[in-house]
């Protein structure tokens, strides 16, 4: 049988809430074979992140093409990336392979309020990687850096999403919070401006739902679905898995991506 297949290149999280960990078990969760290039080791729980290790270019490069010389992948979710050589190789082997359905996640500091990537690999992030992205999916802290606005209400967030996708002409998901509205994200595309209504979950475990937002995203692009019918599902599944109210750890716990997998080997 022949399966839809995911790349996601991200950084390891030992404690295996977020990152590649987060970003496989989505992407198996949302029905597609996912691959994975490590950026980063990363030394870390539910409490905070105590060391990272990054790769060498020349590995991560090699990690690319074994992935696309092999099983080429439909789609591809880019998470953590913290040096700018590391960004330029992704930017530089993605565009060779002309890779499709490329989703950014430009993480930038982990739900313990870890910083994730040096401040001069954020320029090259954005000049890398946004031009070539389907869609880039920032927080409202990351879109406050990347736009230099504050944004405190939802009629700013279309203005700092109107001015990334300006300036560097992908799609945009502007992720709400609940500081501004129930977890309302706002997609900004070509001049329109669609708004996904969240569910208001009071569950303070949320290690990793950047990651697994954007691998859901990505593995439904890679199933053929449209950018906003994509989105709409993965904030679905998302849903779902924090209603499922895990709770691991001594800081903000993972989610559980399996919250709906009824097979017989689950139990």
């Amino acid at each position: 049988m022949k399966m839809k297949t995911a790349l996601s290149i991200a950084g390891s999280d030992s404690s295996g809430g977020a990152g590649i960990q987060a970003d496989l078990k989505t992407m198996t969760m949302n029905g597609v074979f996912g691959m994975s290039a490590i950026t980063a080791l990363t030394a870390q729980n539910t409490t905070g992140v105590t060391a990272i290790q990054e790769v060498t270019p020349d590995f991560l490069e090699k990690e690319i093409e074994a992935v696309f010389d092999d099983i080429r992948p439909d789609a591809v979710k880019i998470g953590m990336v913290s040096d700018s050589k590391l960004i330029r190789v992704i930017g530089k082997k993605l565009q060779d392979y002309k890779a499709e359905n490329i989703v950014v996640d430009p993480v930038m500091v982990a739900t313990s309020n870890a910083q994730l990537i040096k401040t001069e690999a954020v320029e090259t992030l954005v000049e890398e990687l946004f031009p070539i992205a389907t869609l880039v999916t920032p927080n409202i802290s990351e879109a406050m850096v990347l736009s230099g606005m504050e944004i405190k209400t939802q009629e700013d967030m279309v203005k700092a999403a109107k001015y990334i996708h300006k300036k560097y002409g992908c799609a945009v998901l502007l992720k709400g919070g609940h500081s501004i509205n129930d977890a309302n994200d706002l997609l900004y595309n070509n001049g329109q401006e669609h708004w996904f209504q969240g569910k208001r979950i009071d569950n303070p475990n949320t290690h990793g739902t950047g990651c697994t937002l954007s691998s859901a995203i990505a593995s439904n692009l890679a199933k053929g679905m449209s950018l906003e019918d994509a989105i709409g599902q993965a904030k679905e599944y998302i849903s779902m898995i924090l209603a499922a109210m895990l709770d691991l750890g001594k800081g903000s716990g993972p989610m559980n991506h399996g919250a709906d997998y009824k097979g017989k080997y689950a139990n």
